[in-house]
């Protein structure tokens, strides 16, 4: 199969594309709207990153904007973000970030309640880009979902639909649950799988007292205690530092999921799908609104009010996250590697190079050295409207912004001779840096 191609798929088209640094692959596909009773009327896309070197995926890691237009464009970039990625290779899983064409003004709930067609479309995509990618699994692994605002609230009904299919899930900002107590929309069957489901609750903490957005704390307050008060393995983990933009939530949502994924996934090699159950004794608890953790085993106060957290892990990262609204990093950045160094013909030497994404905490920038000194960085000065500075700036939806960086520097300091090292170290989100990339010379 050719890396790059466009094929017509069923009501859309598919395509097939190396990324950027050529680590993995884009396999995208889009639908138009539908004027069907009961199909989706919005347009989408769904774009699908596929770790290198993978004979089966284990799992699907779903990344799901929130409403409005901004928030559709935000999403187009979901399965670009190397910290995501990262996690993704980790456990063998594909990236995908799907893409509504929602008008700014127009019903957001056509597409994230997911019974208004978006469930259909999201099961039809993932069976089209199982079939183009030569990896059917993809269309039968179980997933991760990962929602802002709307998307949160599309991932809220999914877990009643669709449990056994669901790793864990990741709610910011955001929930149908208040919408159907109300009445607003059908409230769906709440299968007891769905109870099973290893949840977080993750809204801004300023959202409380904020008549837009007071909804989304309201909300997933009221889901946790219900879930809760079921036995359900459900977290709570306000954002000290935001409203209703994503922040540094990042830094909590990747290792809850890294921690899910080791536990629910199916053994490789045994040959079985079905998800392994939680061992709520092996987790850790907290007061609701609380900042300090303890195993289960240790907890004293009420459980059926308790946040649940899945390891010792994930439990010192919540603790600082409900402090200070991100988590720390103590390990540097794994090293760039394939540096090569070439003269540009307008002038100036041009180093590019390979990294990979630390999956404690991204990626910030790379320093250029020559010969053992620095000449430069990559990014000059990274951007952090969001959250913290990053080589790949975060928008307001999680996703990185547009243009993407690439892993590229022109040293035009002086002419350079044949006989220059250079290398490339990375920096992490937290300021650690790798060690330097092996030493490469001009040809």
């Amino acid at each position: 199969m050719p890396l790059m191609f466009r094929q017509l798929a069923v009501l859309g088209w598919l395509w097939m594309i190396p990324t950027a640094h050529g680590a993995g692959t884009i396999v995208e596909v889009s639908y138009p709207p539908s004027d069907r009773p009961g199909e989706l009327v919005y347009g989408v896309t769904y774009r699908a990153w596929i770790p290198e070197g993978v004979d089966r995926l284990r799992g699907v890691i779903v990344h799901q904007h929130g409403c409005g237009a901004g928030a559709c464009k935000g999403g187009e970039t979901a399965a670009d973000d190397l910290h995501w990625q990262a996690l993704a290779r980790k456990w063998n899983c594909a990236l995908l970030g799907p893409s509504y064409k929602q008008p700014e003004g127009q019903d957001c709930r056509a597409w994230c309640d997911p019974r208004r067609g978006s469930r259909a479309r999201f099961l039809q995509a993932l069976d089209d880009l199982a079939s183009r990618s030569s990896h059917p699994e993809l269309a039968t692994v179980p997933w991760c979902l990962w929602g802002h605002s709307g998307g949160a609230f599309w991932t809220s009904l999914m877990m009643t639909s669709d449990p056994d299919r669901i790793v864990a899930a990741w709610l910011r900002s955001g929930t149908a649950f208040a919408t159907w107590e109300k009445g607003e929309i059908p409230r769906p069957e709440i299968p007891e799988a769905t109870y099973r489901i290893p949840t977080m609750c993750n809204p801004g903490a300023k959202e409380r007292d904020e008549s837009r957005f007071q909804g989304a704390w309201n909300g997933t307050m009221s889901m946790f205690r219900s879930y809760r008060a079921r036995g359900a393995p459900i977290g709570f983990a306000p954002d000290p530092r935001t409203k209703h933009e994503c922040g540094d939530s990042r830094y909590l949502a990747i290792p809850f999921f890294d921690a899910c994924l080791a536990t629910r996934l199916p053994n490789e090699g045994t040959g079985g799908a079905k998800l392994r159950a939680v061992d709520l004794s092996r987790g850790w608890l907290a007061p609701v609104l609380g900042s300090e953790a303890v195993p289960a085993s240790s907890f004293k106060g009420d459980l059926a009010g308790s946040v649940w957290l899945p390891d010792d892990r994930v439990a010192r990262a919540w603790m600082e996250y409900v402090r200070t609204g991100a988590a720390g990093d103590a390990t540097p950045p794994p090293a760039p590697w394939g540096v090569k160094v070439a003269r540009k013909a307008g002038g100036g030497i041009e180093i590019t190079w390979d990294a990979r994404a630390d999956i404690e905490s991204g990626l910030r920038q790379f320093l250029i050295t020559r010969d053992g000194k620095e000449i430069g960085r990559v990014p000059e000065h990274p951007a952090g409207r969001f959250g913290r500075p990053l080589f790949q700036a975060m928008s307001y939806h999680d996703t990185p912004e547009r243009p993407l960086p690439a892993m590229r520097y022109i040293d035009t300091t002086e002419t350079t001779g044949p006989m220059s090292d250079y290398r490339v170290i990375a920096v992490n989100g937290v300021g650690m840096e790798s060690k330097p990339s092996p030493p490469t010379r001009l040809p």
